[in-house]
């Protein structure tokens, strides 16, 4: 089980950027994928999920509105769409691999390594 999150960069208060989750040696469509990130000096705190059974997502308050999770069965991948990003937004964003749809870290065995998301003011 592998999972490469990719995407970030630096971008303007304002902007858009779209992450990916590409998942190796499992279906994606059978888990539960979350991103969570986790800015400097902070504990890292789930944003979204997508549910394995039918796709249906999930969001932190925080991001609601702005955060767009989806899944491309084609393609096993899941994307997080951020859009009106914020200076507070600037984090290293991961995604997970987990049973069930959940805002708990500990529901997540498998992780890929973080991609940084850096929004300037």
């Amino acid at each position: 089980v592998q999972l490469q999150a990719s995407g970030g960069g630096l971008v303007q208060a304002g902007g858009s950027l779209r992450l990916s989750c590409a998942a190796s040696g499992f279906v994606l469509e059978y888990s539960a994928i979350g991103w969570f990130r986790q800015a400097p000096g902070k504990e890292r705190e789930w944003v979204s999920c997508i549910r394995k059974s039918d796709g249906s997502t999930r969001y932190a308050d925080s991001v609601k509105g702005r955060f767009t999770i989806s899944r491309d069965k084609a393609k096993n991948t899941v994307y997080l769409q951020i859009d009106s990003l914020k200076p507070e937004d600037t984090a290293v964003y991961y995604c997970a691999n987990g049973g069930h749809c959940s805002g708990s870290l500990s529901r997540y065995p498998y992780w890929g390594p973080g991609t940084l998301v850096t929004v300037s003011s």
